[in-house]
């Protein structure tokens, strides 16, 4: 036995199923090893969508994504989808190779540091430099990436190490037991709760990795206090449920502003700052708040709790119950906001205005959508829309890259989240320019056999920063922003998938749901008018929150 075939029975030791990633002359004994092994190898197109595909994977699953790269130009192609998983709270463990150890020393062909360059962007990464640490250091790569706050570890692997003669064996896996909060937290809670005459709980990203939104959704009812979720938070809590308000995130003042603006206490659960920053909802520090979590707050001048309650979210939320005191009559503001969100998103219901606007091609996706079915957000105008519009029945059915943002994510992603749940619909939604950034993995969806649907929000530019230019420098003042497209209904078809293309607003439904029944990949071009951008914009500055 070698290395390699030791650290493959590692990763088979810690449950891996799959593991994406391209070959290269340094990672030869490593794809050996996995082709004898009960791994499923994907061969992607590309290293940036096999470590967004492991990114996606972790984040569905709890268990980290495994990505492998050869050295240098493989190495440095990984690092956009590890730094997304790192600060995403996904758990992924990237492993690449490397040059011998009899070369480092020199100026070798293709060689970096990457155990330097991942450093930043990884919660920790070593490099094997002997056969007999391999299992150690592959227990603890896994451990780091799945404790919370979970995150990206790397892996480096030298070519002459992993053809070395190797002994040992994988380490048994140790169960993390869950925490508690103090009792002194959980009082002081529960006594704050009991004195606000206008709370509101903010939901975030580590109620869902704790597995808590039953929890939440219990704890929002019995105290009848409001909920609103980020991006990342999506789900939580039911959004057909009363109490819900959807979400909160956009860098513009919305109606959930208001929420905040008249709150006398925020009740934070697992709600990370990259989420979306508290000087948004906080810039004087003036908002007294409760932070429940599996961590303790991280710092922020807009954000010091009050009270920390710190452990296994269900459990902290129901033991806050039991010294919590409230009427359950929640402010007559919280439910007028509803009224007004929701009547806001139904405005469009009826829209016939082509190209079609983002708000309706939402609410039509939403319709055809089950409740269980994947939506992956690109990043782009269209996830503005999305973020707001798109709402969920059920956690980790909307995912965002939020913490990152990094363009390119939606076609990987869904190719992860086909095969997490080859039973669900998913939807790749994203832009054209983010489209034509990772495009070739379609390839990788076909071969690989998981077919969804790419929704491209065609507008011939990149949206959200013409949006922001404007904003900034007054309409008209774009720059740099509009390019041509291919045919993306001929692109689709030269690679042996189904185009579509829609050409008025009865059309969407209707391909929306043949394109979901195929079972081959699809694809959708939908022209879509983002003239309601601007538009959004002079209504956040009108906003009024006076009742």
């Amino acid at each position: 036995m070698n290395t390699a075939e030791l650290l493959v029975q590692c990763l088979e030791n810690e449950g891996v199923q799959y593991v994406f990633g391209l070959p290269g002359e340094e990672n030869l004994h490593v794809l050996e090893a996995l082709k004898h092994s009960s791994i499923q190898f994907i061969t992607t197109r590309h290293e940036q969508g096999a470590a967004f595909m492991a990114d996606v994977y972790g984040r569905l699953t709890g268990k980290a994504g495994v990505c492998l790269s050869t050295l240098g130009p493989g190495a440095t192609n990984l690092m956009t989808g590890v730094a997304d998983a790192n600060l995403d709270g996904a758990p992924l463990v990237a492993i690449t190779g490397q040059v011998g150890t009899d070369r480092m020393h020199i100026e070798s062909h293709q060689y970096l540091d990457l155990v330097a360059m991942f450093a930043p962007v990884t919660k920790w990464n070593k490099q094997i430099v002997r056969p007999s640490i391999t299992p150690e250091l592959v227990r603890k790569a896994f451990k780091r990436a799945q404790s919370e706050k979970p995150g990206a570890v790397h892996i480096d692997l030298p070519e002459n190490i992993a053809a070395m003669p190797a002994e040992g064996y994988p380490l048994r896996k140790d169960n993390i037991e869950k925490t508690f909060a103090s009792f002194a937290s959980i009082r002081a809670a529960g006594a704050a709760i009991s004195q606000a005459v206008n709370p509101i709980i903010l939901v975030g990203n580590g109620a869902i990795r704790d597995q808590a939104s039953d929890a939440v959704t219990q704890f929002a009812s019995q105290m009848n206090i409001p909920v609103v979720n980020t991006f990342m938070g999506k789900g939580v809590i039911p959004y057909t449920h009363s109490l819900a308000l959807w979400s909160v995130g956009l860098q513009q003042r919305d109606f959930i502003t208001c929420g905040f603006d008249s709150t006398d206490l925020v009740i934070a659960i697992g709600y990370d700052l990259i989420e979306f920053s508290p000087k948004k909802w906080n810039p004087d520090g003036r908002i007294p708040i409760i932070h429940v979590g599996a961590t303790p707050a991280e710092i922020d001048s807009s954000y010091i709790p009050n009270v920390e309650v710190v452990g296994n979210i269900s459990d902290s939320l129901f033991e806050i119950l039991k010294f919590a005191d409230r009427e359950g009559k929640p402010n007559p503001h919280a439910i007028s906001l509803r009224t007004n969100i929701r009547a806001d998103y139904e405005e469009y219901a009826n829209d016939d205005g082509f190209p079609i606007k983002p708000q309706k091609l939402i609410y039509d996706l939403r319709q055809v959508m089950g409740p269980e079915d994947i939506v992956i957000s690109d990043v782009g105008a269209h996830k503005m829309w999305i973020a707001r519009h798109y709402h969920c029945h059920s956690p980790n059915t909307c995912l965002i890259s939020n913490g990152f943002a990094a363009m390119g994510i939606a076609i990987p992603g869904a190719v992860a989240a086909k095969l997490v749940h080859p039973n669900r619909k998913v939807i790749a939604a994203t832009g054209d320019g983010g489209f034509m950034m990772n495009c070739q993995e379609l390839e990788t969806a076909l071969r690989v056999g998981t077919p969804f649907v790419t929704l491209i929000f065609n507008d011939g530019g990149y949206g959200l920063v013409e949006w922001k230019q404007e904003n900034y420098f007054g309409k008209g003042r774009s720059s740099f922003v509009h390019f041509g497209n291919p045919d993306f209904v001929k692109f689709a078809e030269s690679m042996g998938l189904k185009g579509y293309r829609v050409e008025s607003v009865t059309d969407f439904v209707p391909i929306l749901k043949e394109a979901l029944a195929q079972d081959v990949p699809a694809v959708i071009d939908c022209p879509v008018d983002y003239r309601e951008n601007a538009r959004f914009s002079r209504k956040a500055v009108e906003l009024n929150c006076t009742v």
